[in-house]
């Protein structure tokens, strides 16, 4: 608790929006479907419910769960269900979540990504029949151990100058 809380600068629409495309883009790349990487979409859109709700909500959810859905060739509408309800919950927390310490919020991350990945495992299950190997949910908790630095990264933009310049209004 000793660090300083800051007052943010407002949010960028623009800088949200580019954090999407690069977290689509990280899924997008190769090693995406590998076990252990995490969906990066999912852990920028908690991130952007849990500090922007106003600006990212449900419906933005929805849409890149549909996006996810035609790049990895999954019955439509599976990613999309995930998110969505990924989102419904990181907005019904955030509140509380943004008390906490990075470490602490990870812990809280950590079940909204298992949610959204045992949603996609049983939309599966009921489609296919295959079920994966236990290494499946090791994706949730790579997602909690990234979250402080996704939100240091993420954060970075909103940060005021801790030395403040006179000739500078804020």
């Amino acid at each position: 608790m000793n660090d300083p809380h800051y007052i943010l600068l407002p949010a960028n629409p623009l800088f949200i929006a580019f954090s999407l495309i690069v977290a689509f883009l990280l899924n997008l790349m190769p090693w995406g479907q590998m076990v252990g990487v995490p969906d990066f979409v999912a852990l920028a859109l908690v991130f952007w419910n849990i500090h922007q709700p106003r600006k990212v909500g449900i419906s933005v959810a929805f849409m890149m769960g549909l996006l996810m859905d035609v790049n990895e060739a999954t019955l439509l509408g599976e990613n999309a269900l995930a998110y969505t309800l990924l989102s419904y919950f990181a907005i019904m927390i955030h509140r509380r979540v943004l008390w906490f310490p990075l470490r602490t919020q990870a812990l809280h991350v950590l079940p909204l990504m298992l949610l959204a990945q045992a949603v996609q495992l049983v939309v599966q299950l009921m489609v296919t029949g295959k079920s994966p190997d236990w290494f499946y949910f090791s994706e949730s908790v790579v997602s909690a151990l990234l979250w402080p630095v996704v939100s240091l990264l993420l954060l970075a933009p909103q940060r005021r100058a801790i030395d403040r310049d006179e000739n500078r209004p804020i």
